[in-house]
Formats: structure tokens, C-alpha cells, sequence
């Protein structure tokens, strides 16, 4: 695993834009390589500042890709290939909390840094059925938050992003997810009252 590793991580790194699709769907679909696409982000962008910009959008859409592709896998198959590899409660709280709130439930983990579970839940979202534009736009806006973030930090701190990241990337990821989790509370409640009102 670790040669295949290198290899990916090498040509990445020569191909560029389409190294960093190449990886970032890798990653978000059969592939597990955690914590390389936010690397080889940092090390892309700080050799070349002024593309940071198509390197992002290029890591989010290798990305949506990759979460798509096991969305589908969840979609036709999910609820066997779950109940066999991934039952137990936890695996039933996802998957109620996903057909409960949906979008949130994506978007969250799509934040969060490796080797926070993501995988699962977008297996679990494909297998309960929650909208495909619906799930691709939470994908997209958590991806883009967390990669153009990591762009700007390659931008403002060259090599040393990598550090800091290491260092503050868990608490930025909980500071993130708090203030989604806020807003969707808030949503939450102005729904509710919006629907009280209409009655």
C-alpha cells in the first residue's frame, strides 16, 4: 500500500491540476489515502501561488467525484454492503440522523480532517436516499471550505501550512463544525416557526 501510495503522490505531483483531481477522487471514493490530497494542496499551491485558485477547484471537483461515485455504490447496493460490513448502533444513529437532517449530516464530515469517518456517510447517504443535487451541494460547499482554506494557508505560509495544520487543523475543523451546527439549529427553529405561521 505504501509503494501505491508513492506512486499516486509522485505523479500527482507531475501532472499538477490533474493530479490533484486524480487524488482527490481517489481519496473521497476506492482509494483511501488519508491526509495526501491536503499535502500535496499545500505543496502544489506553495510552488505555484498564483494558480492556488485551480488547484482548489480542481481538489473540490476530484473530490464531488469520488463522493459521488460512492453515493452511486450506496444507491444500489448500500443497504446489503452496510448491513454487512458496518452493522451496529452507531451505524443505525448515521444512518437515522442522515434521514433526519439530510444535507447537514454530509456536510459536516466533509470538513472535518483524516481519519474522521467520512466514507460511511456517503455510503449511508446514497442508501437512504437523500437528494443527489442536495448531497453534491453539501459536498461542494464542505470541500470547497476546507480546500480553499488549506490554499490559503499554502498561500500565506508556503511549506509551513503543513505544520500548522497539524497543530491547529483539528480545533479550525471544530470551530467550523460548531458554527454550522449553530446555523443549522437556528434554520432549524426558523423553519419551525415559518410553518407554525402558515398553518
Amino acid at each position: 500500500m505504501g509503494r501505491t501510495v508513492a506512486r499516486v503522490r509522485a505523479l500527482a505531483l507531475a501532472w499538477g491540476a490533474p493530479g490533484l483531481f486524480l487524488v482527490a477522487f481517489l481519496d473521497s471514493s476506492f482509494l483511501p489515502l488519508p491526509g495526501i490530497t491536503d499535502l500535496l494542496l499545500i505543496v502544489l499551491v506553495t510552488r505555484h501561488k498564483e494558480r492556488v485558485l485551480l488547484y482548489v477547484a480542481m481538489t473540490v471537483l476530484g473530490s464531488l467525484a469520488g463522493c459521488l461515485a460512492m453515493y452511486y455504490v450506496g444507491k444500489k447496493g448500500g443497504d446489503a454492503l452496510i448491513q454487512k460490513r458496518f452493522a451496529g448502533p452507531r451505524i443505525e444513529r448515521a444512518m437515522a440522523s442522515l434521514q433526519r437532517h439530510g444535507v447537514i449530516a454530509v456536510l459536516i464530515p466533509s470538513l472535518l480532517p483524516p481519519p474522521a469517518p467520512f466514507k460511511i456517510f456517503l455510503l449511508l447517504a446514497g442508501a437512504v436516499g437523500i437528494d443527489v443535487t442536495r448531497f453534491a451541494t453539501a459536498i461542494a460547499i464542505g470541500r470547497t471550505a476546507r480546500y480553499l482554506t488549506l490554499g490559503l494557508l499554502a498561500v500565506r505560509y508556503g511549506g509551513a501550512a503543513q505544520t500548522y495544520l497539524r497543530e491547529h487543523g483539528a480545533v479550525a475543523s471544530l470551530v467550523a463544525v460548531g458554527i454550522l451546527t449553530v446555523g443549522f439549529l437556528v434554520y432549524l427553529q426558523w423553519s419551525k416557526a415559518v410553518r407554525r405561521k402558515n398553518r
